[in-house]
Parts: structure tokens; sequence; C-alpha cells
């Protein structure tokens, strides 16, 4: 088990200097713009949220679970394909796993702000989406640890937006999805002779995470009075 450890840690070194918390905030920013804003024929967050509200008949309960339901399965397409190939397609799926992965979640955590009546286009709640993307366990022990210094609904309801604060988060929220790569390729170290049972594997892990993300998401996003930027 050292020795897989061992492994793990030097093969996602790699990924981990690209995406170092100087640089966090540029990488979550590029996938805000496309998870919110949407690019090609992959809708925004809040065209989604919409087409979903009226399929619920304006229900937002019911249009935040189909939201859910959605991207739980996105993730599992996604994390099918770049898992494909076990270990072998890996290292060069990595990066294209963790950029997907965070695209799909954002724009699930973004269309229920939007539901409960966020404004995407508030800084401060652009900084909550990305907060949720910690999930309850990974907020919870952050705010344990003071690595984080506040909830996602207070982020989005503060007085003034903290650009240090949503550098911070940045940070975390990298380095939080690095691990989870990382644990799903410890995962697939027992599948490598196997590659369909390893997309299987990586398709089941960000199925599940994206699952207790938008579950934490729903529960912490609760309907607020927006409030305006102060100038």
């Amino acid at each position: 088990m050292a020795g897989v450890a061992r492994f793990v840690a030097s093969s996602l070194a790699p990924a981990a200097q690209r995406f170092a918390p100087q640089a966090a905030a540029g990488v979550l920013r590029q996938v805000l713009e496309i998870a919110i804003d949407g690019y090609q024929r992959f809708p925004g967050a809040e065209q989604l949220a919409e087409s979903k509200l009226a399929r619920s008949d304006g229900d937002v309960e019911l249009a935040i679970d189909a939201v859910i339901d959605q991207h739980i399965r996105l993730a599992g397409v996604q994390g099918f394909v770049t898992s494909i190939g076990g270990l072998v397609t890996l290292p060069v799926a990595l990066p294209a796993n963790l950029t997907g992965l965070a695209v799909v979640q954002a724009r699930m955590v973004a269309s229920i702000a939007h539901l409960r009546g966020y404004d995407l286009g508030d800084p401060r709640v652009r900084t909550a989406v990305i907060t949720c993307l910690l999930g309850e366990d990974g907020v919870t022990d952050r705010l344990r640890k003071a690595s984080l210094v506040t909830s996602p609904l207070a982020i989005a309801t503060a007085p003034v937006f903290d650009p240090d604060l949503d550098r911070q988060v940045a940070g975390e929220v990298v380095a939080e999805l690095i691990a989870r790569i990382g644990g799903k390729r410890m995962a697939l170290t027992v599948t490598r002779r196997v590659p369909l049972l390893g997309g299987a594997v990586g398709a089941g892990v960000d199925g599940w995470s994206t699952y207790r993300v938008g579950q934490f998401a729903d529960k912490s996003l609760i309907r607020r009075v927006r409030r305006p930027i102060e100038q």
C-alpha cells in the first residue's frame, strides 16, 4: 500500500505543479466561465436551470433534483471516458478529467444557485459556487483547521466581495480536486489489467462525488434576499 501511495504521489506531481495555488484562481475562473456562460452546444447554468424549471412546472425543488440527477450522469460519462484505458492512459487523461469534473460540478452548483435566486454575475456568488465543490466534508474539515473562514452561504451573502478569500478558496478547491483524482487513481491500480473495469470505477467515483457536491449545494444555498455589492 505504501508503494501505491508513492506511485500516486509521484504521478500527481506534474498536475499539482500545473495547478499551483497561485494559478488556481485563474484556472477556476475559466472553469466558471464555461460552467455559467456555456460553450457552443454546452448550455450555461442559467439556461439549463430555466429549462429544468419549465419542465418541472415552476417547482424549484423538482428542478434542483433534475439538475443534480443530470450532472451525476454527466460526471459518470466523463469519468468513464477519461478512465477507460486504466493506468495506461490516465497520465494523459488526468488534466482532462480534472477540468471536466470541475466544469460539470460547477455548472450543477451554479444552476442550483440560480434556481434559489442568486445572481451568477455576482463575484461573491461565484466564490460560493466554487466553495461548494469542496463538498460538506471538505468544507467542515477546512473550517475546523481554519484554512477556510466561512461557509458558502456566508460567502454568497457577504456585504462585499473578498478577492483574498476568493484566491484562498480557489487554492483549496484545486487541491481537493487533485486529491480526488488521486484517490481514483489508487482505485484504478486494482483494475489496471482490466481497462473496461477501470472505466466503470472512474464513472462510479465521479458520479458519487458529484452527488455529494450536489446535495451539499442544495442544503447550503438556501434562498436569500440579494444585496448589492458596495462600491
